[in-house]
C-alpha cells in the first residue's frame, strides 16, 4: 500500500495556479461560467476555454469533459458536473454514485488522455452543498478504487480550500493499510 500511498497527496492551495499536468473542474451542466472553483479557473484559463466549452455544449452529472488549460499553468482541465446534494430528484445512494462517477470519469478521461498528475478540488462541497465529510470520503474512496488497477497516474493532488479539508485528505492518505 505504501506504493499507493506515495501517489496521493493532500495540499491547501488555489487549484487554478497549480502547475501540473490537469486540474479537475467543479462545473455546471451547461458548461456555463459560474463562481467558486469554476469561475476562479475559467477567469484564468481566459476566453479561449469558454470558445472550447461552447463548442462542446454540455456535461452531464457524474460525467466529464477535457479542454485544453490555456493560460492556465495546468496544460489541460477535465469539467465534471457533481449532483445537488439538497434536490430530491436523486436517492443518497444515487447522489455517492454519481459523485463517484466525477472522479471515476475524470480519472478514465486523463489515463486515456495519457495524463499522469491530476489535481482534483473538493467536489460538490460548495454550492452544491455536499456535506464535507461524506464528499471527502467518496472522493477518496472512489480514487482509491480507481489506482488499484492504474499504471498510469502517478499522482493524484486533493486541492483543498482549508486546512481543515486538508487534514482531513491527508488523514484518509495516512489511514491507507
Amino acid at each position: 500500500m505504501a506504493q499507493l500511498r506515495a501517489r496521493l497527496e493532500a495540499i491547501e492551495a488555489d487549484i487554478a495556479g497549480l502547475e501540473i499536468d490537469a486540474i479537475v473542474n467543479a462545473a455546471n451542466e451547461p458548461l456555463i461560467m459560474g463562481g467558486g472553483v469554476d469561475g476562479a479557473i475559467r477567469r484564468r484559463a481566459g476566453s479561449e476555454m469558454e470558445t472550447e466549452l461552447r463548442r462542446i455544449g454540455r456535461c452531464a452529472t457524474g460525467e466529464a469533459v477535457l479542454t485544453r488549460g490555456h493560460r492556465l499553468p495546468a496544460k489541460f482541465v477535465i469539467h465534471t458536473v457533481a449532483p445537488v446534494w439538497h434536490e430530491e430528484v436523486a436517492t443518497r445512494e444515487e447522489k455517492i454514485r454519481l459523485l463517484g462517477d466525477c472522479y471515476r470519469n475524470a480519472l478514465t478521461l486523463a489515463q486515456a488522455t495519457g495524463i499522469s498528475e491530476i489535481a482534483f478540488p473538493c467536489l460538490g462541497t460548495g454550492i452544491y452543498g455536499w456535506p464535507a465529510d461524506l464528499a471527502a470520503r467518496t472522493a477518496f474512496d472512489t480514487v482509491v478504487a480507481f489506482l488499484r488497477d492504474d499504471e498510469v497516474l502517478s499522482r493524484i493532488v486533493f486541492c483543498c480550500f482549508s486546512a481543515n479539508v486538508q487534514a482531513r485528505y491527508s488523514t484518509h492518505i495516512g489511514a491507507l493499510k
